[in-house]
């Protein structure tokens, strides 16, 4: 590698790591170019590449670009369904029901199951079920996945009546929903519905309509660094270590608004959340059950899978980890507390478990390895139970068998 190009692809690992996000193919790119420089750059492009990586990984994204493409609407007749014609990709492929965000978020649809497929490669298609629009103009050109099925709040997306409410914590007023339970069924259990990384409260309603009926209030707030939540004072995640007194946060208020029982459900790092909120919080004991959906059991096996599949050599993986934690890289990352992964790792701390957890994850997760969940329920047998389903891509269960998750979680909520 000339001198020349050296420079370039330290500009590019500088600029990369200024704004922390990007797409994958930048990604890769980047990457790719700084390995290939390995004997040049040395030292310089491995420490680059592990910032970025570390970087990426403390960085909200928030800004998501359109990542789905509508060939083709055909009104419904007779039962008023029509049927939609997407580029065929890994997500619109997937059995189940799903939702289309349109202009940019403006607009929202509905997906059912797979009607057909056609074709091969990149002209491949597939075929889907209109289940409704619930906002915006659905037409042929770019729209981005949703794997929340739903849009809106519990009123508008479920017909549960709602509230909006503030719940105070450290870094300010959490703007958080609150769904009564039925007088008639009201006995005082409240659940506490967290969500994952750089997603939104839409991912939680899943879960609202069985809790309803077993007679939960629940409580479904933001964290911090969500979008019209307060910011951290550094405006980037600390995967689970700080975020978790946004939970601590919830659950006093649900404790000072009538609750005798609690219930903690967090899905991807809102399990990791969960899991340090019950290790930290002073009123831990007044929790009943935990449910996980998807959880981050380990960070550090997390990270692990996606340099692997970004191609990221071990020992990067490793500087990253070392750049997280220690004291004298803050001010590279912009972090205000350095960022400890060993703390994150629940099989390694498996005694201190001290709740009923039940797991729900995927075989078949391509974002968070499910192979942590189920050491840690081989850790604390009877403690921690999970159920390990067949075939569904990342927190996606509930969409490709929702009976059988709600059934799940009534049972062990039971």
């Amino acid at each position: 590698m000339s001198k020349g190009t050296s420079t370039a692809v330290g500009r590019e690992l500088a600029e990369a790591a200024k704004d922390g996000v990007g797409t994958s193919a930048r990604w890769a790119a980047v990457v790719g170019a700084g390995l290939a420089g390995g004997a040049a750059l040395g030292g310089a492009v491995s420490m680059g590449t592990a910032t970025y990586f570390a970087h990426r990984i403390i960085t909200p994204e928030h800004e998501k670009k359109d990542d789905t493409t509508i060939l083709a609407v055909t009104d419904g007749e007779g039962d008023g369904e029509g049927e939609v014609t997407l580029r065929a990709t890994p997500n619109t492929v997937a059995p189940g029901r799903y939702g289309l965000w349109l202009d940019r978020g403006a607009g929202h649809a509905r997906l059912g199951e797979v009607l057909g497929q056609e074709g091969t490669g990149r002209t491949a298609t597939v075929t889907r079920r209109l289940l409704g629009v619930d906002k915006g103009e659905l037409a042929p050109g770019s729209a981005r996945w949703n794997k929340y099925f739903y849009c809106g709040d519990p009123t508008s997306a479920l017909g549960i009546e709602h509230e909006d409410v503030l719940v105070t914590s450290d870094v300010g007023d959490l703007p958080t929903w609150r769904v009564p339970a039925a007088p008639e069924t009201d006995n005082g259990d409240w659940a506490i519905l967290v969500h994952g990384r750089s997603a939104m409260r839409e991912e939680t309603l899943r879960a609202v309509p069985v809790l309803h009926r077993l007679g939960f209030t629940c409580l479904i707030p933001m964290y911090r660094n969500d979008i019209g939540a307060p910011p951290s004072a550094d405006g980037r995640y600390s995967l689970g270590l700080s975020e978790w007194r946004d939970v601590d946060a919830a659950m006093r208020y649900a404790l000072a608004h009538g609750a005798k029982r609690l219930v903690l459900f967090g899905w991807s790092m809102g399990g990791a959340i969960v899991l340090q909120t019950l290790n930290r919080s002073d009123v831990a004991h007044r929790v009943r059950r935990v449910i996980l959906n998807g959880p981050v059991i380990d960070w550090g096996s997390v990270l692990a899978h996606q340099a692997e599949l970004h191609f990221i050599p071990r020992p990067i993986d490793h500087l990253a980890r070392g750049l997280l934690r220690s004291r004298a890289s803050r001010h590279l990352l912009r972090i205000s507390e350095p960022v400890d992964v060993a703390a994150t790792n629940w099989v390694d701390r498996a005694d201190e478990v001290s709740h009923r957890i039940f797991i729900i994850h995927s075989a078949t997760d391509e974002t968070v390895p499910f192979g942590p969940s189920q050491d840690l329920a081989r850790r604390r047998p009877g403690m921690v139970h999970t159920f390990v389903w067949p075939n569904a891509r990342h927190c996606q269960e509930w969409n490709t068998n929702t009976p059988l998750w709600e059934d799940l979680v009534a049972s062990f909520l039971r």
